[in-house]
């Protein structure tokens, strides 16, 4: 985490849970103010759902029931 990332951190935690809601919220708003789209994924997020979403589709996985959990 960047120092100032944890500065901030640091600080909200100092605060009560209310609060700590309200700092969240201010947060949010204003990563969507700087990037509306701030969800989208990057190049490489992108490529690892995509190859996901075909081996799933290929059924290339496992099931829960096929691992031997003991």
């Amino acid at each position: 985490m960047a120092p100032i990332s944890q500065q901030i951190a640091n600080m909200v935690d100092m605060l009560p849970e209310a609060d700590q809601i309200l700092a969240l919220e201010l947060m949010r708003k204003l990563v969507l103010a700087w990037d509306p789209d701030f969800t989208k994924t990057t190049p490489g997020e992108a490529m690892a759902i995509n190859r996901a979403a075909a081996e799933m589709a290929a059924g290339d996985y496992l099931t829960d029931s096929a691992i031997n959990w003991n």
